[in-house]
């Protein structure tokens, strides 16, 4: 980390601790209040929740209709609320085809579906992944390892301020053979993102 990223580091949390001795001596809220909540934040935020909303979709079309039509209704269904969201961010679901493949992007920051995919990787807020990913979807995606055939229409969504996207990735041939906690574990953070796509442990060795 640079001198100055430490510097302004350093002063946040100075700040955090001054504000956290505040509320804690007006009875606000305690420190270990602040940890528990932290903690459980975490433990419900995370991409299994996009997941289980995927694997829902690949088992019940009716499922799949309203997800594509409404997906925060949708996940609201299954206990993946917005947790805490504006009620003016609506979130989209996108789905691939054998013909059409999605990619999420946020081209001005690093909007992005937290309630549903959990904490955002590094590169997704990464000037290079913002700018290069809409200008050249498919050489980013060869650098995740994913390789579209040149018939595969790629589509690029820009989230904002308003809107977030989930990407509803195929499942893959022979999956529907698995339980859904197997078909879960094969949707991934990135597939939910569109630079990854769900493959069988045996296809994964290969």
């Amino acid at each position: 980390m640079s001198g100055a990223g430490h510097h302004r580091n350093a002063e946040l949390q100075a700040r955090v601790n001054r504000l956290l001795d505040l509320a804690e001596s007006r009875g606000v809220i305690t420190r270990g209040q602040v940890d528990a909540r932290i903690e459980a934040f975490g433990d419900r935020v995370t991409a299994r929740n996009g997941a289980d909303m995927v694997v829902r979709a690949w088992n019940s079309p009716e499922y799949r209709e309203r997800l594509l039509a409404d997906a925060g209704a949708a996940a609201a269904e299954l206990g993946h609320a917005g947790g805490g969201y504006s009620s003016d961010i609506r979130l989209h679901a996108v789905a691939n085809t054998p013909t059409v493949h999605h990619v999420v992007v946020c081209t001005l920051c690093s909007c992005y579906p937290l309630a549903w995919l959990g904490p955002p990787p590094a590169w997704y807020k990464s000037e290079a992944y913002r700018s290069r990913v809409v200008r050249d979807p498919r050489g980013v995606l060869r650098e995740f390892g994913l390789v579209l055939p040149n018939s595969t229409e790629v589509r690029v969504w820009d989230a904002s301020a308003e809107a977030r996207y989930l990407v509803v990735p195929q499942r893959p041939p022979g999956a529907e053979e698995l339980s859904e906690d197997a078909q879960r574990d094969l949707v991934t953070r990135d597939c939910l993102i569109g630079v990854a796509v769900p493959r069988l442990p045996a296809e994964v060795s290969r």
